[in-house]
């Protein structure tokens, strides 16, 4: 029996003003995730010369409830919106998968996703992963998180694999100081003007940052946090005997 009370407190995590050189995916359900989850540590990565390719995985549709753009041109103006964010993180290699938004795969379409994830993390000779994390509230976040986890393990991927927090807040293993490049996440968030016809999202997503500055030094104001993506878990680790 553990009787320690003090055991349950979250851990202190790793402080970096730099992430680890290498090659980046970026992983983003929709097209400004990438901006919330990783956008600053990725414009740092651009910074010290790590090349950073950004998969956006779903076509983005359902941002759009009082249908106010035709499906076709949304995803158009999606993706226009988010190639002009990520320029001005750095950004330049971003490629669109196109799968529907919320539903929840079964399991030979989540494997049959995983396979399509293993081969670019392979072909892109991938250092460094960034993805939402396992528990984030968000069906498509959550999804998107499972199947990554399937295609590392299909990959052997033996490198770094870091998720990231959009909607609900992790317990922070590493937080990465965005300090010097946070005007241009504010910038490149600027850019989703059709996210913002519906929600403040610079209001509700850029305020966390301020918060995870806590963690870094006091000259710091704002930063990103990360904990481990994992492996899978339960029906997924299945999933891999097939």
């Amino acid at each position: 029996m553990n009787t320690d009370p003090a055991s349950e407190r979250a851990p202190l995590p790793q402080a970096l003003g730099a992430p680890a050189r290498g090659r980046v995916l970026l992983l983003a359900p929709h097209a400004d995730d990438d901006v919330l989850g990783a956008g600053g540590t990725c414009a740092l990565h651009v910074r010290q010369g790590d090349p950073v390719h950004v998969l956006v995985a779903y076509d983005g549709l359902e941002g759009d409830p009082e249908h106010r753009h035709r499906p076709h041109e949304l995803c158009l103006l999606r993706q226009r919106e988010a190639r002009a964010g990520g320029a001005h993180l750095g950004l330049t290699n971003y490629e669109f998968l196109g799968y529907p938004e919320g539903h929840l795969p079964g399991p030979d379409e989540l494997l049959t996703a995983a396979r399509r994830l293993s081969e670019r993390v392979r072909a892109l000779g991938v250092d460094t992963l960034y993805c939402p994390w396992v528990g984030e509230h968000h069906l498509d976040h959550h999804v998107l998180a499972r199947a990554t986890r399937l295609a590392l393990a299909l990959a052997g991927f033996r490198g770094r694999a870091w998720g990231y927090e959009v909607w609900t807040p992790l317990v922070a293993t590493l937080v990465v100081d965005i300090t010097p490049v946070f005007e241009q996440k504010r910038a490149a968030l600027a850019e989703h003007a059709s996210q913002f016809a519906y929600r403040d999202i610079a209001h509700n997503g850029l305020a966390i940052a301020a918060q995870r500055a806590i963690y870094l030094t006091p000259e710091a104001r704002y930063g990103e946090a990360f904990a481990p993506l994992g492996e899978p878990f339960g029906t997924d680790r299945e999933l891999l005997r097939r």
